[in-house]
């Protein structure tokens, strides 16, 4: 899906690590929500307590999952899992624009 039909945006942003990574939240009419969002090269950690599926609309990174052993990369066209409660790093190697959605 491409465009999002008939959501609210929240208008302040959500500004992380210096403002390097960014990101805005969309309601849809039935509650749920996700977030768009744009993250400049550098090295981050996450904690979340919702599950998340993350695609990647743009640009390539590293993801550490949760009991993880090694580096998974990710690029443009493609998204990975994290579950609930739990902490991920990123190694973002070029300008990602990523949609985060948030699993119930």
């Amino acid at each position: 899906m491409s465009d999002f039909p008939n959501v609210t945006i929240t208008k302040k942003a959500n500004v992380y690590f210096d403002g390097r990574v960014t990101s805005r939240k969309i309601t849809f009419a039935d509650g749920s929500y996700k977030t768009l969002g744009i993250m400049l090269p550098g090295e981050y950690e996450f904690g979340t307590n919702q599950a998340e599926v993350m695609e990647i609309m743009q640009g390539t990174l590293k993801v550490l999952l949760p009991g993880a052993w090694d580096w998974k990369s990710v690029s443009a066209g493609e998204s990975f899992e994290v579950p609930s409660e739990s902490r991920f790093k990123l190694v973002v190697e070029s300008l990602v624009d990523y949609c985060c959605s948030y699993v119930d």
